[in-house]
């Protein structure tokens, strides 16, 4: 039994990557803002009340688990909102880059002493932060915030392999959740994927950006 941290636990791929891995009997951290008797109701471990955006808030997170071995971090809370260069709302992509992509960095340095040899850290990112695949611009936020995270989590793959930590950067398509209005492929099939992926991560693939399909995208 392994055990998982996720990050954006309540709902959505987070919800689902809980309910699949308690299924087939890993031990589970769920980590979210507001407490949900339903990740409870799973058997997961829930710690609520964090903001992956605000420093004091993953301080607490970090005390909350001090001393308990992480054997995958899933960094999974994200944000997502639609701004145009009509709509250049700066505050909202602020806000993007605090959770997308400073979010991960800040939760993967704050338990970086639960993570030992063997240890993996999961980024789930997503194509539209692809410079070669972006063929039709705008969410700058998101896009912006997505780029920067897949540069993060390269550089951790490279400062963590001294440590035998594994990185791996997984977009996990375009998933039927609220932050896409209900449309894509169904949350079951994307947390399936997305946990196929992260069982065959190997140091040798550590810093590498694919789908949770098992195919490499473009950076």
């Amino acid at each position: 039994m392994a055990t998982f941290a996720i990050t954006g636990a309540a709902r959505g791929i987070g919800f689902e990557l809980c309910r699949q891995l308690r299924g087939r009997g890993e031990r589970v951290v769920a980590i979210c803002r507001r407490p949900e008797s339903e990740l409870q109701a799973l058997g997961c471990r829930v710690v609520d009340g964090i903001d992956v955006a605000e420093d004091g808030s993953v301080t607490r997170l970090a005390r909350e688990l001090s001393g308990e071995r992480i054997d995958v971090l899933v960094n999974n809370a994200g944000i997502l909102s639609r701004e145009t260069l009509d709509d250049l709302d700066l505050d909202r992509i602020r806000r993007q880059f605090e959770v997308n992509a400073l979010g991960p960095l800040r939760v993967t340095r704050a338990l970086l002493p639960n993570l030992g040899a063997g240890a993996k850290v999961i980024i789930v990112t997503s194509r539209m932060g692809s410079m070669a695949d972006n063929g039709s611009g705008g969410y700058y936020g998101y896009r912006m915030s997505k780029a920067a995270v897949n540069m993060a989590g390269v550089s951790l793959a490279r400062d963590l392999a001294p440590r035998g930590i594994a990185v791996g950067l997984l977009h996990p398509g375009m998933v039927a959740t609220e932050m896409t209005g209900r449309e894509g492929i169904p949350v079951e099939e994307a947390a399936r994927n997305l946990i196929a992926r992260i069982d065959e991560l190997e140091p040798t693939q550590s810093g590498s950006f694919r789908h949770a399909n098992g195919e490499p995208l473009p950076w």
